[in-house]
């Protein structure tokens, strides 16, 4: 068994995420994610690949109980000195949310584009200029989603330097993310999730 912490700031308080974890409780957890999103057949990726098995992430999402426990387990991942979590339309935003719930953190949502009506922001939820964000992805493929929205965040003058994710699917998405100045922590890897169903 092993003891991870996270320490995590929120203005005005800092406070200490504790979390008791072994392996039995991660592959407990990777087998739910398993079980509960991954489907089979041809799929188009956003990178372009045609895969024949598939994660659909809205499903792990959209159970509740499940949510919550990934939330838990990503929350050790958090580092240091993170002003707000900035999770990605779509998947991403209701991670960060329950990321926020459990951490304390402020949530901001990231558009895909600017809004060209009412505050034309890209981040709702607050300022983004001089703060230091935690993105939070659902899936890294190739990684250029995360690319993207980095490169926006920071010509808005976001600090970024590292991302979360449920799933790596471990094609080319960290080294991608690397070359660009971030780091990538997935709370398991395709490899990991596949192990655990076949353990």
């Amino acid at each position: 068994m092993r003891r991870t912490f996270a320490a995590v700031r929120h203005s005005p308080r800092r406070f200490l995420i504790d979390r008791v974890t072994s392996p039995a409780m991660d592959l407990s957890l990777a087998r739910r994610i398993y079980d509960t999103s991954h489907i089979t057949g041809e799929f188009t990726l956003r990178s372009g690949v045609v895969s024949h098995e598939y994660f659909d992430k809205y499903l792990f999402e959209s159970d509740p109980p499940l949510l919550r426990a990934i939330a838990e387990a990503m929350a050790p991942l958090v580092p240091a000195g993170v002003d707000a979590l900035a999770g990605l339309e779509l998947g991403g935003v209701p991670l960060a949310t329950m990321l926020s719930q459990v951490t304390g953190l402020p949530a901001l949502f990231v558009r895909k584009e600017a809004k060209e009506y009412g505050t034309c922001r890209l981040a709702e939820g607050g300022e983004v200029d001089g703060r230091r964000l935690l993105i939070v992805e659902d899936v890294v493929t190739s990684g250029g989603a995360v690319l993207d929205s980095a490169r926006e965040l920071r010509s808005r003058g976001a600090l970024l330097d590292r991302v979360v994710c449920v799933i790596d699917r471990e094609s080319g998405g960290a080294a991608g993310l690397a070359a660009d100045g971030l780091t990538l922590t997935a709370l398991f890897t395709m490899t990991e999730l596949k192990a655990a169903a076949a353990g």
